[in-house]
């Protein structure tokens, strides 16, 4: 069936898209599953506030999204741009956001991981839509 294939003429682009799906499996691993002890280790106090749980937990719960999207971009890179760029969209405003509660004060530098991680993928997903593009692949 043509709607499940899988597009194996891009190696790199797959590879891409799944180590992507890791990170964010190891990242919703620990926020989602594990709330209270991730947020007591990036931001150095207690996780009590319910609404601020609800809203942290719920960050991780749409990494933990992202983990699906990505493997789907990793099975056919050409087919779900769409969920490359909004994929992409999310980290870079996601890493912002947390450089600035590190530059805030309000984060531990154990918080730049993430930071740097997101950027790094945020390069590689460029690099993935200029590979689109020089291919000639419509992108969205």
């Amino acid at each position: 069936m043509q709607l499940f294939k899988r597009n194996k003429d891009t190696p790199f682009l797959t590879l891409i898209f799944l180590i992507a799906a890791i990170w964010n499996l190891i990242g919703a691993a620990f926020g989602y599953f594990n709330t209270e002890f991730t947020f007591q280790q990036i931001f150095n106090r207690e996780l009590n506030d319910p609404l601020f749980y609800q809203v942290y937990h719920g960050t991780w719960g749409t990494t933990l999204v992202f983990f699906l999207g990505y493997l789907m971009v990793a099975w056919n890179p050409i087919k779900h741009t769409g969920v490359a760029f909004i994929g992409g969209i999310g980290k870079l405003f996601f890493a912002i956001a947390e450089l600035r509660l590190y530059l805030s004060g309000l984060a531990d530098p154990l918080i730049l991981i993430i930071v740097i991680g997101d950027f790094v993928f945020c390069i590689l997903f460029v690099y993935y839509f200029v590979q689109l593009y020089r291919q000639k692949v419509f992108i969205i």
